[in-house]
């Protein structure tokens, strides 16, 4: 692979090498494209709402891409008119000033029934290209995604009758945010994961697999055995046409800091509990995951295949972001966004607009 100005120049046999080009050899394992996640709340110890600047991005940018993550969007959970402003500035700050990976900002949460925001909290939503927001179907009022100003309109957190989603359905423009906190997943919240496949169908197991019939309809998915178990996360892949299922990790400040104990969000205290993160009822409140493990569980635990895990973490995030011309694949032409991943699909080097950096992924 050749690579020049920031991008993949051409994909060449080795004796096709130029004689003076500067060659670098991998020893074994998999190079593939940089990971897109479209869902960062926060990582090295730090969140983006406690903090909306473009320094909090740039520390969460660097413990994210140890893990294989070379694009993202900094997600701000929404609050104050006022937060989001600055959340929206700090975004157009660090994506000015090439920050490398930050590729755009989203919110979620909006929503007008706390009920069902879960941990998220009411507000209303900024304006930013490349963005998405996350609406409850019980939203009344107007949705970003249909205002023409490059927001990507996604559902989420839905505690709404079938006869409401579909009708949110017939305006829906964007994605049905993730899975893993679908109706479906809120039985995950009440039993243990491995009871969704028992004898037994855990309330409300049914009605968030509704949103895998519907082609149209792009889904992000939690991975971590948590959210969603490894038997649904197989059958979502299975359901979804090719590029409609992504990953997301829904990362929360512990991802890459050396400590994940305790930590705030808002008034909240959220604690580490058997790998995952609740607040004090029990509720889960974003997770631990990062992309590299992502991709790891759909392989391992799921029985996905490698290219496809490895597009549901690249190709078909960019896609959904209208970036699949520049980035989320190897090809002559787009950036040099790239992940090299030894035999266990560990991390061990990423490339940002052909930058290297050598941070191998712990184990």
């Amino acid at each position: 692979m050749l690579l020049a100005d920031g991008t993949i120049r051409d994909i060449v046999a080795d004796d096709a090498v130029p004689a003076t080009a500067r060659t670098t050899r991998l020893a074994g394992g998999t190079l593939a494209a940089g990971f897109i996640d479209l869902q960062v709340n926060g990582g090295g110890g730090v969140m983006f709402n406690d903090a909306p600047t473009a320094a909090t991005i740039a520390a969460i940018g660097r413990a994210h891409r140890a893990f294989g993550t070379t694009g993202f969007l900094a997600t701000f959970i929404s609050g104050a008119r006022a937060d989001m402003a600055r959340a929206v500035a700090a975004v157009r700050e660090a994506m000015d000033s090439g920050e490398p990976g930050v590729s755009a900002s989203t919110s979620k949460g909006r929503t007008s029934t706390p009920r069902a925001a879960g941990r998220m909290t009411r507000g209303r939503s900024g304006r930013q290209p490349r963005a998405t927001s996350t609406c409850s179907p019980r939203w009344r009022g107007p949705h970003p995604g249909d205002t023409g100003t490059g927001v990507r309109d996604t559902g989420g957190y839905r505690r709404a009758c079938r006869t409401r989603r579909h009708r949110r359905r017939r305006s829906q423009r964007g994605q049905r945010r993730h899975d893993g906190h679908g109706d479906g997943a809120r039985a995950h919240r009440r039993h243990p994961p491995v009871q969704c496949h028992g004898p037994a169908r855990p309330p409300g197991a049914g009605r968030g697999r509704r949103s895998l019939t519907r082609d149209r309809l792009a889904c992000g998915i939690i991975a971590d055995g948590v959210h969603v178990h490894w038997d649904v996360l197989r059958l979502a892949w299975r359901a979804k046409p090719r590029g409609t299922l992504f990953l997301v990790t829904d990362a929360m400040a512990p991802v890459g800091a050396p400590d994940a104990g305790v930590i705030r969000i808002g008034n909240e205290t959220v604690r580490t509990v058997g790998g995952c993160l609740r607040l004090a009822d029990g509720r889960l409140a974003g997770s631990l995951l990062n992309m590299g493990q992502a991709v790891r569980n759909c392989v391992m635990h799921a029985g996905i295949p490698l290219a496809d895990a490895l597009a549901m973490a690249a190709a078909y995030p960019a896609d959904f972001l209208g970036l699949g011309e520049s980035r989320g694949r190897l090809a002559p032409g787009l950036r040099a966004d790239l992940v090299w991943l030894d035999d266990d699909l560990r991390v061990r080097a990423t490339w940002i607009g052909g930058a290297r950096s050598d941070t191998p992924e712990a184990r």
